[in-house]
């Protein structure tokens, strides 16, 4: 923002501002940006913005918003730069290093929370296992929104297990949840085998060939880890296929978040082992989540 001094800075004046500075940065939804980001200074919400449009802001918040719009310039996701993102009925932190949590992914608990209630509704409890955890949004949202649910969540990123573990403990969860840095279920004990009734994952499943073709806020910021499913999409969703047979009781469901147009040869892969195979659309109409249970 420019430096002016004798410049009232009111809400209107800086959203004006932001707007037009985002919009000669190619950002594609500037006037959302720029809301996020008077939002997250000013600690108003988006609509409370337009009730004090003439409130000037005062020094400590045009400090924070110079940062956040210089990042948001750059092409960083707002997410990073807030630190924080709603997914259904929680608020997940969100940092540098981790996948950000995205509104798709809400389809993928839903589908869970199938699994989830049956097994309460004949046993009282349910047991699930959320592989390639990231932020912990899954897992979190589970135990937030079914009391009688216990979870074990690994991811192979050290930075997601930390974040993971902060999501969890901030939720007040952290007595029903069992966390691994591990790959898959690698630190997951012969013991639990053919314990759980939901395995569950949003894992790595960008076809290789569309990594260069993601958004430059997705490509250049978020982890590669957590993006490449391999020249297919589907390389890790075969071991999880597979850790499914180990880790599910007869009956349990695997369900897994995958690319558009992978979904129907991920299905057939499920019909090897599972009955019950469904493929469920996202919020948009496509193709988002294959689900089984095992035979």
């Amino acid at each position: 923002m420019p430096a002016d001094s004798s410049q009232v800075w009111t809400i209107r004046s800086t959203l004006d501002w932001i707007v037009g500075y985002l919009s000669s940065r190619h950002d594609e939804h500037p006037r959302l940006s720029a809301e996020w980001l008077l939002a997250d200074a000013t600690g108003l919400s988006r609509v409370e913005l337009y009730a004090y449009f003439d409130r000037p802001l005062d020094a400590g918040e045009l400090r924070r918003l110079h940062d956040g719009v210089a990042r948001r310039g750059r092409g960083e996701p707002l997410q990073y730069i807030s630190g924080e993102v709603a997914f259904r009925h929680i608020v997940i932190k969100a940092e540098r290093g981790v996948l950000i949590p995205r509104p798709e992914t809400e389809v993928l608990v839903d589908v869970g929370l199938r699994a989830v209630d049956a097994a309460c509704a004949q046993r009282g409890s349910a047991r699930a296992c959320d592989l390639c955890t990231g932020a912990g949004n899954v897992a979190a949202s589970l135990l937030y929104e079914r009391p009688d649910v216990s979870v074990t969540a690994t991811d192979l990123s050290e930075a997601a297990v930390r974040l993971a573990e902060r999501n969890i403990s901030s939720l007040g969860l952290e007595e029903r949840c069992t966390l691994y840095c591990c790959d898959l279920d690698a630190a997951i004990g012969e013991e639990e085998d053919a314990t759980y009734d939901l395995v569950i994952s949003n894992p790595p499943y960008i076809p290789r060939d569309e990594l260069e073709e993601l958004p430059r806020e997705v490509g250049d910021y978020e982890p590669v880890l957590a993006l490449d499913g391999g020249p297919d999409g589907l390389d890790v969703f075969r071991r999880i296929v597979d850790a499914g047979r180990r880790l599910l009781r007869p009956g349990g469901m695997i369900t897994c978040e995958l690319h558009e147009t992978t979904l129907q040869a991920a299905a057939e892969l499920c019909r090897r082992y599972y009955d019950d195979v469904q493929v469920t659309p996202d919020l948009a109409g496509r193709d988002r989540v294959v689900s089984g249970r095992l035979r």
